[in-house]
């Protein structure tokens, strides 16, 4: 296939959800875990959920590095705003994600933080030339699909000798979430979901290849198929999945072999080990700390790094206590499962992350499913 609309043709469509129906067994249970964001918001938009027997149920996985991000990281962005004084730069997306008492990135700019939301790391680079008397930090989030960017832009800076650029660095890595995940409750006080196979990450997987899944799959025996976001690339991936479950394997397929390969992209992967390495521990929301999950400068670059040229306060800033993003980041719970979901947790009003990113469970829900029954939600009979 070539063109995009084929990846949505409704024959086609027909055609896999009949031959899933005839090699799903009827008598078991099987728990999808898409860790991906993008691929919970294609499931919802396209009703590939309805088109499934109800014997096959997806779990919402982390979602997005916005999502995951813990209130503190985000305590400190506002520190380094307000307290230090500095050029903020930051995706849009990180911009109304709830802190402690509320607040966010954009409630602190309306007071009068310099906080610039922009759409590349260039962009910062360019304000901190435009403004050589102020400090520039860039708030760096994401998995391993945005982490070259940063690692281009801090080669970038020393290249040109920017005193006054830095960045503060929030950039965590996929396998080991994965793997935290299938090792509860053995590594964290958190109950075990029940996973049978995982919808392996697209954009992720186009930087770091098919291979870093494989320790797992074989380790836990679990499946993994990587897809693209399109309905006719989930629906596909389902059913390799089935097959695999079936017959008890547990193998690394890759579907999206239009962008996917077995090493992914080296020449990213270099320059991202040249400027970053692993940190010992890192929090993840919903996840508590996880070892070897995320990165940090290098200390050869160590000027550029915020958090070694600022002072950051360490702060024990928590969740709000009736929110369940917690729970459904790590596939526990469905966000109509928490009482604030499209009551006082609305886009407009988000009391957690995953209302807020446009890659979170709870803005998936609410943009293609909340008026759903729960019996069309975890589909119906083929």
């Amino acid at each position: 296939m070539k063109y995009i609309a084929e990846f949505r043709d409704k024959k086609l469509a027909k055609g896999l959800a009949e031959a899933i129906c005839e090699e799903a067994q009827s008598g078991r249970k099987y728990r999808i875990m898409e860790f991906c964001g993008g691929h919970t918001h294609a499931i919802f938009r396209y009703g590939v959920q309805e088109l499934l027997p109800k014997y096959i149920q997806f779990v919402h996985g982390p979602g997005c590095p916005v999502c995951v991000l813990p209130i503190n990281r985000i305590e400190q962005a506002l520190e380094l705003a307000e307290r230090h004084g500095v050029i903020l730069c930051s995706y849009g997306d990180m911009m109304r994600v709830p802190a402690q008492k509320r607040r966010s990135l954009l409630s602190a700019k309306a007071q009068g933080a310099d906080i610039e939301m922009v759409y590349s790391t260039m962009d910062a680079l360019e304000i901190a030339r435009n403004n050589p008397d102020r400090e520039v930090v860039f708030f760096a989030i994401g998995f391993e699909t945005t982490t070259p960017p940063s690692a281009v832009a801090i080669q970038q800076a020393k290249a040109e000798e920017l005193k006054n650029f830095s960045l503060f660095c929030n950039h965590v890595l996929t396998p080991a979430a994965i793997q935290h995940i299938l090792q509860a409750p053995d590594v964290c006080e958190y109950e075990a979901v029940t996973i049978d196979g995982f919808l392996g990450p697209s954009h992720v997987s186009a930087i770091i290849g098919a291979q870093p899944y494989e320790y797992f799959a074989e380790e836990f025996q679990k499946p993994v198929v990587i897809t693209g976001f399109e309905p006719l690339d989930i629906m596909q991936a389902v059913l390799m999945l089935v097959r695999q479950i079936n017959h008890g394997s547990h193998e690394v397929e890759n579907e999206y072999t239009r962008v996917v390969t077995q090493k992914g992209n080296i020449k990213a992967q270099k320059i991202v080990s040249d400027v970053f390495e692993l940190r010992r521990m890192f929090e993840w929301r919903g996840l508590g700390m996880v070892p070897y999950s995320a990165l940090k400068i290098r200390d050869n670059f160590s000027q550029f790094d915020a958090e070694i040229r600022f002072e950051l306060t360490q702060n024990n800033a928590r969740d709000v206590k009736a929110c369940e993003c917690p729970a459904i980041l790590r596939g526990l719970k469905k966000p109509t499962d928490c009482q604030l979901f499209g009551t006082a947790c609305t886009p407009d009003n988000p009391q957690g992350s995953c209302m807020v990113s446009s890659e979170g469970s709870c803005a998936a829900y609410w943009s293609y499913g909340r008026f759903r029954l729960q019996t069309k939600e975890e589909g119906v009979k083929g």
